[in-house]
This record gives structure tokens, sequence and C-alpha cells, in this order.
């Protein structure tokens, strides 16, 4: 196995500064040597806690700081989350990921959390949570429930994240993907894409990520979703070659990680989306909502799915079986793709 490549931002950048077909051609040869280009690991996010946060996060609608109109909900019980897994794993989810609207869980909370990450895990699929900061000890105990993963983002470069957000530091960040990995639980970082920073922004962001002792398992590339009633939602638009840009270095930094299209996907048309895989992506969230935010519709992402050729992974987990991949197969040869062939509509 080959060293670590120790990344410095001028050395990232210079991968953003490469030319796009030079760099693509880069980043999917990366891509072949670790994983099946034709397979893509299918995720469905579930909003559990929505809305009141306490953190500023400037482009965050759940945030209690801005009026967006967003009603806050508590925590959901344990069998409503459950019931939403088992209508995920139907539609052919493998993954199914859980997020709350906190700063940090409650203790008093953390038996129910484990109890859906059980439950989850009973039905055969991976768990994710993202709940904010987590104690050494709140990360053990989910671990022991089962967590498969802990998505926990670093939104932007060290330099620019001030900017961004106040109500937590960039060191608490790494603090808790440190404490998520120490209780062996695999780690889910990334970060946005349009908040107003610049390329070399970008490349530091990502140099975070390659360079922490084990690189990220999952790494969620997010282009912003701008929010009316957010101080970020007069940004302007990311242009689509920056966006694939940065999922090829992604890919290139972090050659065993799963790259992830996340947030800002309904912003996008299938070329771009088809030039993201080609950059070499390999995971996405499946299902019309993305926690409080829209995402492209189930039936929209089995189209694009069959014209490219692509197929769900096949994920093993303790308890697994492949129902729902063999049900997301079937959806797909059954996906109606008349309307992309008709240039009359």
């Amino acid at each position: 196995m080959a060293d670590r490549i120790h990344w410095t931002v001028g050395l990232a950048q210079t991968l953003f500064d490469k030319p796009l077909l030079e760099l693509l051609f880069e980043a999917q040869t990366v891509h072949r040597q670790h994983f099946d280009p034709r397979q893509v690991q299918v995720s469905t996010l579930l909003s559990i806690k929505t809305g009141a946060c306490p953190e500023d996060c400037k482009y965050c609608p759940q945030s209690s700081r801005y009026k967006t109109g967003l009603e806050s909900e508590r925590l959901m019980q344990v069998e409503q989350v459950l019931e939403s897994a088992r209508k995920a794993k139907a539609n052919g989810s493998t993954r199914f990921c859980m997020g709350a609207a906190w700063k940090n869980p409650h203790e008093r909370d953390m038996p129910y959390l484990q109890q859906m990450v059980q439950g989850v895990k009973a039905m055969g699929m991976e768990t994710c949570m993202t709940l904010g900061t987590l104690e050494g000890s709140q990360a053990e105990r989910l671990a022991e429930a089962g967590l498969d993963y802990y998505n926990h983002n670093l939104d932007t470069s060290p330099e620019f994240y001030g900017s961004i957000i106040t109500t937590r530091s960039y060191q608490e960040r790494l603090d808790t993907l440190g404490k998520v990995r120490g209780a062996g639980i695999k780690v889910c970082s990334g970060g946005i894409v349009g908040l107003g920073e610049t390329v070399r922004d970008r490349a530091g962001l990502l140099v975070q990520l390659a360079n922490l002792p084990t690189p990220p398992e999952s790494v969620p590339i997010n282009m912003l979703v701008k929010v009316k009633g957010t101080p970020l939602a007069d940004n302007e638009d990311v242009d689509p070659f920056d966006f694939i840009r940065t999922i090829a270095v992604a890919r290139i930094m972090m050659p065993a990680s799963y790259v992830r299209l996340s947030a800002g996907r309904e912003q996008m048309n299938e070329q771009t989306q088809a030039m993201c895989f080609m950059a070499g992506a390999n995971s996405i969230f499946y299902g019309c909502k993305l926690l409080t935010t829209p995402n492209p519709e189930e039936d929209k992402d089995l189209q694009l799915f069959r014209k490219l050729g692509l197929n769900p992974q096949q994920t093993e987990t303790e308890h697994g079986d492949n129902q729902q991949q063999e049900v997301l197969a079937a959806r797909l040869m059954q996906a109606d793709t008349a309307e992309f062939y008709n240039a009359a509509l």
C-alpha cells in the first residue's frame, strides 16, 4: 500500500487549477482503482428533531436566529422513526441517516436515540446519525447500540469558518470527529460549496478532511441551498463546473472514501449530476427531502440511474439481506424514461 500523501493547501489548489477534462480523467482513474464505477450507495435522511437550533450557522433554516417560516418539531417517537426506516428500505435505501437540530444531544434523549439505532440496525440497514457535538461517553453509547456512521461536517476551511458560524469552534468539530473515531464509529464529514468561500477555502476544507488520522469513510459535498430568511439567501449561484471540480478533487485526495452528492441536487440538471458521477461521486441521498430542503424525487433518481447505467450498491450489514437492493433494481427497470427521449416535450 502506497504511503499516504500529506496534503497542503498548495497541493490541493494545484488540482483545482488543472484543466477540467484532465482533472476529470485523473479523478475517474483514481475512482476505478478503489470502486466499481457503476455502483452508487443510496441513503435516506430523516429529520428526527426539526428547528429551534441555538446555533447561528448562516446557511441553515433550522437556526432559531433566522425567520425562515420553518416550524419546529420535537424529537420524533422511536416507532415513528422506525416506520420511516421501513419505508426507506422498501424504496431501496441501504443506509438510514437520522438528523437532529441540536448543538448537542441531551442525556435524557440518549436512550431513545439508542433505540432508534438498534431498531434500524435490526432491519438490515446501515445506520447514521448527525446530532451535533458529542461527548466521548455519548459516542460510546451510540457505538454500543450499533451506530455505523456519525456525520459531523467541517463545512469550510478553518480560515473562512468564522464568517459562517460563531457558536461552535472549528476545533470542537474536529474534537467530535476524534471522539466518534475513538468509539469505533465510522466518520462522515464534508462541507458546503457556495457559502461565499474562495477556491483556496475549498482546498483548505479538503486538506483538513484528507489529513485526518484516518480520512472519513464518507465525504458529503453539499451545494448551498439558499433559503429565504437566512443570511446567505442572496449568495451567488455556484458555477456547476466549480462544484464538479470540488467533487473531483475530493475523489483524488480521499481515494477510498465515498464521495456523496448531498444537498443541492434539486438545483442540478441531469448533465451536472452525470459529470459529478464521472468525477468520482458514488453516493446520494434518495428521497424528496433532505432534513428541511428539497431533494430530487425518487423516480427522477431512478430514471437518471437508468440513463447512466448506474446501479445501487449492495451493502452487507450485521443482520443484512439484499431485499432493498432487489426492490430498487426492479424499480430501475420499470422507471419511465419516455420524457427524456421525447424532444417535443
